[in-house]
């Protein structure tokens, strides 16, 4: 065989190589060597995680690329942070950061904590309570289309005794309120008793020394609105199902219609014709942290901000990405048109305050 032949072979064998590495995935390469063994992981999460946990694109992740057998119970926010059973967990997965500050004053074995998702919180109202809250300056329409809510505003009519058919003239029995779960079991009731607080304390998070004053006006905001759920889940869907006489306006998570929309695209019309979503100003992320109570939690914390998990995240699910550099892209939505960002986002009162509120709620 001559040296020029040779030479091609060579050279005909080199591109054949350098082709196959440029279309070969090197790191699914990484992922099926993987010689780690299978783990098993229990866990606490919030409500608002059940339809991610249970999407097949995301447990296949979880279960084949990070070989973990996961057992996930689904459990008010607050209630796992503080008082549930934690025997035989590895990791809580609440929907807000004071949740690890609750967990660690409860005496749970925290050894970290790492951010997942965000999801601001919202309003959902249906179209004519929207309207009215229009009419009356409490919501405003915003020239890029999204509707905002002045919390001050809403708060005085609070305090002022409005009421759904005299003041806002919607054929609703009642004292105006924006319903809630209960702050002292959900994290969403929990983060609204946080804004109401701020907002009373005229928009600065009151400190442990302030909150006394202004507890007697979130307690009675609280105890005139009566059975409250304890899962964000469970209000979303009693809102949807009951109808506006039952739940005009409720607190929730930005991400809960994107997912309603994915798993029922079939009522996309009916909900962009009958709901309404309001974006409160000020407002709070809710941040979805992952704390770990054994070092097996490790394992799941990596698979959770695996990039692929957090783009199907965002795009069927709407959860805003918890990784720094990453964006949320609106036009990756099949369902649901949300604004690239949000503005005028306040920090939570310090979990001693936190505390001191959910003590006088419960």
């Amino acid at each position: 065989m001559n040296r020029t032949f040779l030479g091609l072979l060579l050279l005909g064998a080199i591109a054949a190589v350098s082709v196959a590495v440029t279309q070969f995935d090197l790191s699914e390469l990484t992922r099926q060597t993987d010689r780690r063994d299978r783990i098993a992981i229990s866990i606490y999460y919030g409500g608002e995680k059940s339809a991610l946990l249970a999407n097949p694109k995301v447990k296949d992740i979880i279960d084949k690329r990070y070989k973990i057998t996961l057992t996930a119970s689904r459990a008010g926010s607050v209630e796992q942070a503080t008082t549930l059973d934690i025997a035989g967990r590895d990791c809580l997965w609440p929907s807000n950061e004071v949740a690890v500050e609750f967990a660690q004053d409860a005496g749970r074995p925290v050894m970290g904590a790492t951010t997942i998702f965000n999801s601001p919180i919202v309003f959902y109202a249906w179209a004519e309570v929207a309207d009215a809250m229009i009419a009356k300056g409490m919501v405003t329409k915003r020239n890029n289309g999204f509707l905002t809510a002045d919390i001050t505003t809403i708060a005085a009519a609070v305090d002022k005794g409005a009421r759904w058919k005299e003041d806002l003239g919607l054929n609703i029995y009642g004292p105006f309120r924006i319903f809630s779960t209960d702050p002292a079991k959900s994290n969403s009731g929990n983060v609204w008793s946080g804004l109401l607080a701020i907002v009373f304390n005229n928009g600065a998070p009151p400190t442990i020394d302030q909150i006394d004053a202004i507890l007697p006006r979130i307690t009675a905001y609280f105890a005139a609105m009566g059975h409250m759920e304890s899962s964000s889940g469970d209000i979303f869907e009693n809102f949807l199902k009951q109808g506006m006489g039952a739940r005009p306006i409720i607190v929730g998570y930005e991400n809960q219609l994107v997912e309603f929309l994915t798993v029922n695209a079939g009522y996309a019309d009916l909900i962009r014709d009958r709901i309404r979503v309001i974006y409160p100003e000020p407002t709070v992320f809710a941040s979805h942290p992952l704390i770990s109570l054994t070092p097996a939690c490790a394992r799941l914390a990596e698979a959770l901000q695996d990039p692929e998990l957090q783009q199907i995240a965002w795009a069927e699910h709407g959860f805003r990405t918890g990784l720094m550099g990453v964006e949320n892209d609106p036009a990756a939505l099949a369902a649901a048109t949300l604004p690239a960002a949000v503005d005028l986002i306040v920090p939570m009162p310090p979990a001693a305050v936190m505390e001191r509120i959910i003590a006088a709620v419960d």
